[in-house]
């Protein structure tokens, strides 16, 4: 399947965003056991123009990326809070200044909580080094510990570890499809929970060009690393971002499968082993993606094993913690 698109996902609260060429699907497991779906054409078109000019592409990327798990995590808290109310009815999206407000929320955190952060941490080792470059790779090393740290934590969350479930029924449904396997649930859940083009891999990568980078930068005033971590922001993700790129490319060389070897061990992190009913969630959503660009899924086998699944009566509904947790934790999943 060379030929065939890329396709990406997302985690959402009880349930998996997929985007494709042409739009995006949102299924969502209601409290009934029923799945709500919904969908949209993409609206940036520009996305696709810039996706050519390298650098630029990985920007814009990162920005769709943002906008739509935004939309997508909004869209699924208002299903759980319908489904709290006792309401049946089909849930629209949120409105755009609910959409624009989340979306600031998600920057501001995490630039203050992975970038600015560590600056002011490591800031009091200037008098002791005397070293940039090597405050520098301390700063990077706090940035790393962070991260790790955040995604530990936010995992012993009951709701966020069902996240993390269908985190891993997203992966696997893009690595069947991927493989030309039919897109049931017996097929999808003998895949990896790990794939390449993760979210995980990609902050991982980030963290390693951030070092990079700002190291290039040479020693600075206190004043001027915390601007230049907030301004080179997109730089840096631009980077991270057609480092990704060429291992997805290049992924059967030796060399790059050992490069690539933290970025899949980090997602173990963010994903954990799905249940048949999360799996098929994930396959819907994709299928729902794959008729909107008129894309053929694999042949499916004459028996459908995800025809009916039973709503799960113990699920933890999501809380305003996780959903806050999870905007921060956005481009992870």
């Amino acid at each position: 399947m060379s030929n065939t698109p890329l396709y990406g996902g997302q985690a959402v609260l009880e349930g998996v965003m997929m985007r494709g060429r042409n739009g995006f699907a949102v299924a969502v497991r209601r409290q009934s056991g029923a799945v709500e779906v919904w969908a949209e054409p993409l609206r940036s078109r520009w996305v696709a123009t810039v996706r050519r000019i390298p650098l630029l592409r990985g920007i814009a990327v990162l920005w769709e990326t943002l906008q739509l798990g935004t939309r997508a995590l909004l869209y699924s808290s208002r299903v759980a809070v319908a489904d709290v109310a006792g309401a049946d009815a089909p849930v629209s999206e949120g409105t755009p200044a609910a959409v624009w407000f989340a979306l600031a929320l998600s920057l501001v955190f995490a630039i203050g909580l992975f970038f600015l952060s560590p600056v002011l941490v490591t800031s009091w080792l200037d008098r002791w080094l005397h070293n940039g470059t090597l405050v520098v790779f301390v700063e990077g090393l706090v940035r790393l510990v962070l991260l790790l740290g955040y995604l530990a934590l936010i995992g012993r969350l009951p709701d966020i570890r069902r996240v993390f479930q269908y985190h891993g029924a997203e992966h696997r449904a893009i690595n069947c499809y991927e493989a030309g396997q039919p897109l049931e649930v017996e097929h999808v859940q003998r895949f990896s929970l790990a794939h390449p083009r993760c979210g995980t891999a990609f902050l991982l990568v980030v963290v390693v060009v951030s070092i990079l980078v700002f190291t290039a930068l040479g020693p600075q005033p206190l004043w001027w690393r915390l601007t230049s971590r907030v301004v080179l922001v997109p730089l840096v993700a631009a980077l991270a971002y057609e480092v990704i790129r060429f291992e997805a490319a290049h992924a059967r060389r030796t060399v790059v499968r050992w490069a690539m070897a933290p970025n899949l061990a980090l997602q173990r992190l963010t994903t954990r082993e799905p249940d048949d009913e999360q799996a098929a969630v994930a396959i819907q959503a994709l299928r729902v993606t794959l008729q909107q660009d008129g894309t053929r899924e694999p042949p499916a086998p004459a028996r459908s094993a995800d025809a009916k699944h039973d709503a799960d009566p113990r699920r933890d509904r999501p809380t305003v913690l996780s959903a806050l947790a999870l905007l921060a934790a956005l481009p992870m999943l």
